[in-house]
């Protein structure tokens, strides 16, 4: 598959190969080590549980303001709510309905974690104009995150049991769909078989096939345990454990595929199994480590946005790639210290085959072709790309609701008959929080009810003398950009005329407003976080490549293929091609496809531009460089590529919007990364380039440290 040399002759073996020397000749003390850490931390976080919770504040932000008005004011007011619709094509009001739901709703008041419940009967507007649907109200003790999941179900249950003969009842509500139990897709298992298959055409035997598998399951095993113990005492949120299972299944596999690899190579070329696990791991195991770090650096640059939620996301990550990464360099050098041998015997028999023809030839033909033609491949991939990526010029960011789920859970059936019965704004009120007495608020009811934008607003309620809450309902449904640009004018043209000529103060909140405020918020540090993830990398790019423009040429490629994938998701899940349900990107899918990919990407340029560095070093010729290199990689990481492609893209088989999008981001990108960019932009770029792409000033090779993927 690869060229390789004899080894150099030093005076002292490097880290890699002392690492991978002492697991080899201590197989079975490495192999127990990490099957007692898997053990202990699976039977550890099996015993304490787990504590996942969604830290959606914002500080500073004006709807969080709200709430923590509404939590220190007014705390009865400040629970999550629960709608408990009801529908009668009889009329609610007949006697006989109305005393099945009083009972109903006395029954629901008397359930653990209830605060308040609000009939359809005792308030205005609740119920339609033609009688047949009304909804009732339930203030629980906290929010979702603080609820139990237990008594939210409970509260489902005791209402979905009284939906008998013509009266129907449905509940809705953020906290009724954070329980919904759906049915979890088949995503893991679909992508792991899928990984199987390529690897044993790849290999052409199930043992081979099967050590990177292995190495993957270890690695995520130990890192979700761990994370579920770290729950306890760390904000960790529910979608966590799905994402961890989605990288690290892709990138154990692929980590362990390379060294793999390189170590076949080396049997091939007639090295003795231990041997040759030592040379992988001073070779692909150099590899291994920096994409590591390049993905770490990607993920935890996370940080810098300072949301609650994606910290510990991008942490849970960043720990799973760390455990996959050692897996490689100390359990796969151990496994094969086991089974090298068997798959030495397996290799040399295919290699000795008189009909097998030499690896890499294909792909140096088509390096050279590339070459031939080295604008045109460059040019035309480049358009394609930007075509695709066109779509996330209109990108909207925001949360799926009820709305987007599935149309036979109990909260889109509420959803659905609210907006039958009272438009499509009312599942996305907005809460108006007026600090300055009773005229004040009523003041800005007359301005609310009259705004355009504005479907009802109902009459202020006291809560003190100087603080009351309105609730406004938007005539667009809470998704609609309709709704987002009605919050903004609210808060910066119709209500602060009203405070100036009352002297009170207004925040506008609710679900609707946070999500835009979160939304605003990811957007906002965006382009800091871009900067310091595409820096960092670039930086450690120089240092090992001793190159000025090789870093900025992956920085340009890595954010094209990042910018064309969150273009198709744009295209899919936000303008409803291929018949999705259209709707917002998930304010999280657009930052997290982002440190992901950037950093899977990073890998595959790493692995391609490693070998090229090593012709380069060696010959001097930039041309001979590109074709060796995509000759000796192709295989491998195509098949590494192909791996990660079924894996992610196995995800869209869950039935969690949000982990659709994810798959169906990380797919493309890495589809297009391995096919497009590594296939033609990028040794079309290094042709162009020629011996310039290894340049570097001689003041900055003095200045920056060495950290070499070659030994020398």
């Amino acid at each position: 598959m690869v060229e390789l040399h004899p080894p150099r002759t030093t005076t002292r073996p490097s880290a890699f190969e002392r690492l991978a020397r002492w697991s080899y000749r201590h197989r079975r003390w490495a192999l127990v080590l990490w099957v007692v850490v898997l053990g202990a931390v699976t039977v550890a976080a099996q015993g304490v549980g787990d504590a996942y919770r969604n830290d959606f504040s914002l500080p500073g932000t004006e709807s969080q303001q709200t709430l923590d008005t509404l939590r220190e004011r007014a705390p009865a007011r400040s629970g999550e709510t629960v709608q408990v619709v009801l529908a009668d094509p009889a009329g609610l009001a007949a006697a006989p309905t109305r005393t099945r739901v009083d009972g109903l709703l006395d029954r629901i008041g008397a359930l653990p974690h209830v605060a308040d419940v609000r009939s359809p009967y005792d308030d205005q507007g609740t119920i339609s104009r033609d009688g047949t649907i009304g909804y009732a109200t339930v203030t629980l003790d906290g929010t979702t995150e603080e609820v139990p999941a237990e008594a939210v179900r409970k509260l489902v249950d005791t209402a979905l049991a009284a939906g008998q003969g013509d009266l129907r009842v449905e509940v809705g509500g953020d906290p009724v769909r954070e329980v919904q139990e759906e049915q979890g897709g088949p995503a893991e298992g679909v992508g792991m078989l899928a990984a199987l298959i390529i690897l044993v055409l790849l290999f052409r035997s199930l043992l081979a096939a099967s050590l990177p598998l292995v190495i993957a399951l270890f690695a995520v095993g130990a890192a979700i345990g761990l994370i579920t113990i770290a729950s306890h005492v760390a904000t960790v949120a529910d979608f966590t454990v799905p994402l961890m299972i989605l990288v690290g299944l892709g990138v154990g596999i692929d980590y362990a595929l390379l060294v793999f690899s390189r170590f076949r190579a080396e049997l091939i070329a007639g090295a003795e199994p231990e041997a040759a696990t030592r040379r992988a791991m001073d070779t692909a195991g150099r590899t291994v480590l920096f994409a590591g770090c390049t993905v770490i650096i990607a993920l935890l640059g996370l940080v810098t946005l300072g949301l609650g939620s994606l910290q510990g996301v991008a942490v849970a990550i960043a720990l799973t790639v760390l455990a996959t990464m050692l897996a490689s360099l100390t359990l796969l050098p151990a496994l094969l210290g086991m089974l090298g041998h068997r798959v030495e015997r397996a290799v040399r028999r295919r290699a000795e085959r008189p009909d097998r023809a030499a690896e890499g030839t294909a792909w140096r033909r088509w390096a050279t072709l590339v070459q031939r033609r080295r604008w045109p491949a460059l040019l035309i991939p480049v358009a394609a790309l930007l075509a695709l990526a066109a779509p996330a010029l209109d990108l909207r960011l925001g949360f799926a609701d009820a709305g987007n789920d599935a149309e036979s859970s109990t909260a889109r059936q509420a959803y659905d008959l609210l907006a039958e019965g009272f438009g499509p704004g009312f599942n996305g009120p907005l809460v108006v929080v007026v600090e300055g007495g009773q005229p004040a608020a009523e003041a800005a009811h007359r301005t609310l009810a009259g705004t355009p934008g504005v479907a009802t607003a109902v009459p202020p309620v006291p809560v003190s003398a100087d603080l009351s809450t309105m609730i406004v309902f938007p005539d667009s449904k809470p998704q609609a950009a309709e709704t987002a640009e009605l919050v903004t004018r609210l808060r910066q043209e119709v209500l602060p005329p009203v405070a100036r000529d009352t002297g009170a103060t207004f925040l506008v909140g609710g679900s609707t407003a946070a999500a835009d405020d979160f939304a605003d918020a990811v957007a906002g540090r965006l382009p800091l976080f871009v900067t310091i993830v595409v820096g960092l990398s670039a930086l450690l790019l120089m240092v090992v490549f001793r190159s000025l423009l090789i870093p900025v040429k992956a920085a340009i490629l890595n954010l094209l293929s990042v910018a064309a994938s969150v273009g198709v998701v744009t295209a899919v899940f936000q303008h409803g091609a291929l018949g999705v349900q259209p709707g917002p990107i998930e304010s999280y899918v657009p930052v997290m496809i982002f440190a992901i990919v950037f950093g899977l990407s990073m890998d595959y340029e790493v692995f391609l531009l490693a070998r090229m560095h090593e012709e380069w070093e060696r010959d001097r010729d930039a041309g001979l460089a590109v074709r060796e290199g995509l000759a000796s990689t192709g295989r491998v990481v195509t098949a590494a590529a192909a791996i990660m492609i079924v894996v992610f893209g196995a995800f869209l088989l869950s039935p969690d919007r949000m982990l659709q999008q994810f798959g169906l981001g990380l797919a493309v990108a890495i589809l297009l990364d391995a096919l497009v960019i590594r296939c033609l932009i990028l040794p079309a770029a290094m042709a162009v380039l020629g011996s310039r792409a290894w340049w570097l000033p001689a003041w900055l090779d003095r200045w920056l440290p060495r950290a070499p993927l070659e030994r020398g």
